[in-house]
């Protein structure tokens, strides 16, 4: 074999060698959603859509949700994103803007402002169960929910003025530090009706309204409901 064909046989040599090692190209993982053994379909959020919403239109369980998508942030969920719906064997039928529109089971916040203590964030020795939303002495704070006033209070230990209404199938919310409560026990109460004014009562060193979401007696994340 000539000194010329050798040189030649080994430069293919090296270039198919070289072919073989080069890296696969493959789409971004983002767009690729994870393998699953459990049986159930995506879901693409929708802009304004809740996990309480989704969970209502599928008739999954939320706490089920948010194990199976590892959800620890519910702020973080937002407009066309993949939720896995475990169980779940079609898509929602429902894609219109009037299906964002609040229903009687939809959750609304109660004032609108800052939030100065998210849910499970360290308030004292012990975690917050709720959210703590900074607004001025005296704003109107309104039903999250239509329910049933159940509960008043002027000096609730910490919590100092606080409402709580039951809205059927063991959940509830609450509403702490009001200067001044504006319902009685008994009283049925629609969604957006005003229910208390912003104040410093109880804990509270400045006007914020504590704000929690109950499913029997166990806290729940609000920014899994709220819009």
């Amino acid at each position: 074999m000539s000194y010329r064909r050798l040189i030649c046989l080994l430069f293919l040599s090296l270039m198919f060698a070289g072919c073989a090692r080069a890296p696969r190209i493959s789409p971004p993982r983002e767009t690729i959603p994870p393998v699953r053994a459990e049986k159930g379909i995506y879901h693409k959020v929708l802009k304004g859509e809740t996990l309480w919403r989704i969970s209502k239109a599928y008739g999954v369980e939320l706490e089920r949700i948010v194990v199976a998508n590892r959800i620890r942030d519910a702020q973080r969920i937002k407009a066309g994103q993949l939720l896995f719906i475990p169980s779940a064997t079609a898509p929602i039928k429902s894609k219109s803007p009037r299906a964002l529109s609040y229903t009687k089971e939809d959750f609304a916040w109660p004032v609108k402002g800052k939030i100065i203590l998210h849910f499970g964030d360290r308030k004292g020795t012990s975690k917050n169960k709720g959210i703590d939303i900074q607004v001025g002495e005296g704003t109107t704070v309104v039903a999250s929910r239509g329910g049933k006033v159940i509960f008043t209070d002027d000096k609730v230990k910490g919590y100092g003025k606080t409402i709580i209404l039951d809205h059927g199938n063991d959940l509830h919310t609450l509403y702490a530090h009001n200067s001044k409560i504006l319902v009685k026990i008994g009283e049925n109460i629609k969604q957006f009706a005003p229910i208390a004014k912003v104040g410093s009562t109880g804990r509270a060193r400045t006007p914020y309204l504590h704000f929690e979401i109950r499913k029997g007696h166990q806290p729940q994340n609000p920014f899994y409901y709220l819009p």
